[in-house]
C-alpha cells in the first residue's frame, strides 16, 4: 500500500520524503495549506491533534513527528534501500545520539533564524535582531563541535550516511536562503560533509520542489 505524506512542502516533511526515497518506499503526498488553516480542519486534527505537519498514513497506521517517522521507516525497511541505522548496536547508538544532537542543539538555533528572517520577511513584520544574533552564535558553537566530530569521521555517526545526517538536510538548506551559509563554509569538515549529503540524489529530488510559503 502506498504511504501518504501530509504537508510535503514543509521542511520537517521533507525529512520524511528523503527517508522514504532512500528506503525505496513508494509514497504519495497530500498538500496541507497552513495559511488557509487546513491544519486545523477536524479531519486533519483526527490524524494530528496538534495540527502540525508532517503526518503519514501507512495503511491503517498513522504516525506524526518527523523524527519518529524516519526512525519507523528506517527500522521497518532496514534491509531495503540505504541502511540508515548502522550495522551494529554501537553504530545504532551513535545514530540515535546525533539525531538527538540535531533535535536538541542544532535545530532550535536554526529554527529561530528561520522564524526571525524568513517567516518575518514573508509576513512583513520586523525581525528581532537580538534573537538572530544569539541564535547565530549558538549555531556557530554547535557547528564547532560538528567540525571536531567530522574531522574524525566522514559522517556524524561514523563513516556511513545515516538518519543523523539526513535529518539536517531540510533546515540547513535555509542557511543559504538567509545569507548564512558562511557558518557552514568557514568550517572545512562541516563544508565537506554538507557538500556530500546535499548532493545525494534523494535530496536533489526533494529539494527541487518549491516551498511557496517562504518565497
Amino acid at each position: 500500500m502506498v504511504v501518504k505524506v501530509y504537508g510535503p512542502d514543509f521542511a520537517s516533511a521533507k525529512r520524511v520524503l528523503v527517508c522514504l526515497i532512500e528506503k525505496e518506499v513508494e509514497f504519495e503526498t497530500v498538500p496541507i495549506d497552513i495559511i488557509k488553516g487546513q491544519n486545523k480542519d477536524p479531519d486533519f486534527l483526527n490524524l494530528q491533534p496538534f495540527g502540525v505537519v508532517p503526518v503519514i498514513q501507512d495503511g491503517d497506521y498513522t504516525l506524526f513527528e518527523s523524527r519518529a517517522i524516519i526512525r519507523y521507516y528506517a527500522e521497518k525497511y532496514k534491509s531495503q534501500g540505504t541502511d540508515l541505522l548502522g550495522k551494529s548496536i554501537e553504530e545504532r547508538g551513535a545514530v540515535e545520539q546525533w539525531l538527538e544532537v540535531e533535535a536538541q542543539n542544532y535545530h532550535p538555533a536554526i529554527d529561530n533564524l528561520v522564524i526571525e528572517i524568513l517567516f518575518a520577511r514573508k509576513k512583513g513584520i520586523p525581525s528581532d535582531a537580538k534573537v538572530i544574533e544569539e541564535s547565530e552564535k549558538k549555531l556557530g558553537k554547535v557547528l564547532d563541535i560538528y567540525e571536531e566530530r567530522l574531522s574524525k569521521s566522514k559522517y556524524l555517526a561514523g563513516d556511513f550516511f545515516s538518519l543523523a545526517d539526513l535529518s539536517h538536510l531540510p533546515f540547513t538548506k535555509y542557511l543559504a536562503d538567509m545569507g548564512k551559509m558562511y557558518l557552514i563554509e568557514e568550517r572545512k569538515h562541516v563544508k565537506a560533509w554538507w557538500d556530500d549529503i546535499s548532493n545525494r540524489p534523494s535530496w536533489k529530488v526533494v529539494s527541487s520542489s518549491r516551498w511557496p510559503l517562504l518565497e
